[in-house]
C-alpha cells in the first residue's frame, strides 16, 4: 500500500512538472519580446534611412532623389504585399517548397497568438522588415537608369516569385530546412538573392550611358558614410535579433556581426592602401558592409574567432570580386550589389559549415544543424543551398524582367539619363543652388 502511494504521488509530480513545463514553453517571454521589438525597429532603421543614405551618397548629384525615393517605395510596397500574401507564403503551411495562402492578411493572427516565446504578431513584423531591405538592397544594381513604374512592377513581382518562397525553403519548414542548411539570418535568403538578382538586372538592362569611359564617382560620400554607420548599428537587429530570444545565442550573434564587420573594414582598407597608396573611405566602409553581409548566415552558429576570420576573407575576396566585375568584365552592377552582398552570401553560407564546428579549437562554433557530425556533410548541405538559390534567382529574375519589359519599359531613354533621373521620373532636384 505504501509503494501503491509513492507511485501515485510520483505519477502526480511527474504530471504537474510536464504541465508547468509545457506552459513556460507556451507563454509569452517579455524579455524575449523587448529584444525583438528593439531589433525590429533596427532592421527597419537598416533600410529607413540607413540603406537610402547609403545609396543615395554613392550615385551622382542628378540622382540622388530617385535613390532615396526608391528606398521608401520599395518599403510601402512590400509591407503591404507582406500582410496581404507574402507572410502566407513564407511561413504557412504548405509543402517543402511554399507556404498556402492561409495567413493572407495575417488571417488567425490576434495578440494572444505565439511563435516561440514571442507573440506572432511582432515575428510577423521583424520578418517584414526582412522582406523590406532585400528588394531594396537589388536598387544598387540598376541605379541610374532604371523607370520608376518598371521598378515598382518588378519589385512585386519578385517578392512574391523569388524572396517568399526561397523564404519558406530555408525558414519556413521548406525542403533546405529539412536538410539542415544553417543560415542564421539571411545568407541565402537576403545577400544571395538580392546580389544575384542585381546582377541579372544590370545585364538585362545593360551598362549605364558612358560606363566604363567615363568616371562616375559619389557625388556625397559623407552622406554614404553615415549610412553605413547606420547599417552596422542595425545589423545587431537582424543577426542578434534572428535568435527570436534575448539569450547568448542572440549576444554571440552580436558579437560575431560586429568583430567581423570590423575585420572586413580593416581588411579592405590594408588592402585597398597596399594596392592603390591610399586607403578610401569608400572602401573602408564597402568592406565593413561584405562583413556584415559576409557574417550574417554564420552569426548564430560560429564563435568570435570564426568570425574574425570570415570578416578577414571578406575583406579580401569581396574586394577581389568588386575589381573584377568593374576593371575586367565591365558588369556595370551599379553599386556593387552582387560581388559585395552576392559573393559575401555565398561565401558566409559555405563558411558557416566550417566555423559552425565544435572541433576547431579557438575556431570552434556552436556545432552542426541536427543529424549532421562533419565539416564535409555540412559543407554538402550549405552548397546545395548556395547552387539552389543562385539558380532559382538568376532563373526567375531574368522571367521576371521579361514580363516587366513586355509590359513597359525597363528603361529611360538615353536623353532621361543624361538628364537624370530627379528630374525625369519625379519633377524634382535633390540640390537647388541659389
Amino acid at each position: 500500500m505504501k509503494n501503491f502511494k509513492l507511485l501515485v504521488l510520483t505519477l502526480v509530480m511527474t504530471l504537474m512538472a510536464s504541465s508547468a513545463f509545457a506552459g513556460e514553453t507556451a507563454a509569452l517571454d517579455t524579455g524575449d519580446t523587448a529584444w525583438i521589438l528593439v531589433a525590429t525597429a533596427l532592421v527597419l532603421f537598416m533600410s529607413l534611412p540607413g540603406l537610402a543614405l547609403f545609396y543615395g551618397g554613392l550615385v551622382r548629384t542628378k540622382n540622388v532623389l530617385s535613390i532615396l525615393l526608391q528606398c521608401f517605395a520599395i518599403s510601402g510596397i512590400v509591407t503591404i504585399l507582406w500582410l496581404a500574401v507574402g507572410y502566407s507564403i513564407a511561413f504557412s503551411d504548405g509543402n517543402a517548397f511554399a507556404g498556402g495562402l492561409s495567413k493572407m492578411f495575417f488571417t488567425g493572427i490576434t495578440k494572444d497568438t505565439l511563435v516561440g516565446t514571442i507573440p506572432e504578431s511582432l515575428f510577423a513584423l521583424f520578418q517584414m522588415t526582412f522582406a523590406i531591405i532585400t528588394p531594396a538592397l537589388i536598387i544598387g544594381g540598376y541605379a541610374e537608369r532604371m523607370k520608376f513604374s518598371a521598378i515598382l512592377l518588378f519589385s512585386t513581382l519578385w517578392l512574391i516569385v523569388v524572396y517568399c518562397p526561397i523564404v519558406h525553403w530555408v525558414w519556413g519548414g521548406g525542403w533546405l530546412q529539412q536538410m539542415g542548411l544553417l543560415d542564421f539570418a539571411g545568407g541565402t535568403v537576403v545577400h544571395i538573392t538580392a546580389g544575384v538578382a542585381a546582377l541579372v538586372t544590370a545585364l538585362v538592362l545593360g551598362k549605364r550611358d558612358g560606363f566604363p569611359q567615363t568616371a562616375m564617382p559619389p557625388h556625397n560620400m559623407t552622406m554614404t558614410v553615415t549610412g553605413a554607420g547606420m547599417l552596422w548599428v542595425g545589423w545587431f537587429g537582424f543577426n542578434g535579433g534572428s535568435a527570436l530570444a534575448a539569450n547568448g545565442n542572440a549576444a554571440m550573434a552580436m558579437l560575431a556581426t560586429h568583430i567581423s564587420a570590423a575585420a572586413g573594414a580593416m581588411t579592405w582598407m590594408f588592402y585597398e592602401w597596399k594596392k592603390f597608396g591610399k586607403p578610401t573611405a569608400l572602401g573602408t566602409v564597402t568592406g565593413m558592409v561584405a562583413g556584415l553581409g559576409t557574417i550574417t548566415p554564420a552569426s548564430g552558429y560560429v564563435g568570435p574567432a570564426g568570425a574574425l576570420v570570415i570578416g578577414i576573407v571578406a575583406g579580401i575576396i569581396c574586394f577581389n570580386a568588386v575589381f573584377y566585375m568593374k576593371a575586367v568584365l565591365h558588369i556595370d552592377d551599379s553599386l556593387d550589389v552582387f560581388p559585395v552582398h552576392g559573393v559575401g552570401g555565398i561565401t558566409g553560407t559555405l563558411l558557416a559549415g566550417v566555423f559552425a564546428s565544435t572541433g576547431l579549437g579557438i575556431f570552434s562554433g556552436q556545432g552542426f544543424a541536427t543529424g549532421i557530425d562533419s565539416i564535409s556533410s555540412q559543407l554538402y548541405v550549405q552548397a546545395i543551398g548556395v547552387a539552389a538559390t543562385v539558380g532559382y534567382t538568376a532563373v526567375a529574375t531574368f522571367f521576371i524582367l521579361k514580363v516587366v519589359s513586355a509590359v513597359m519599359s525597363l528603361r529611360v531613354c538615353n536623353e532621361c539619363e543624361v538628364e537624370g533621373l530627379d528630374v525625369y521620373n519625379h519633377g524634382e532636384q535633390g540640390y537647388i543652388l541659389n
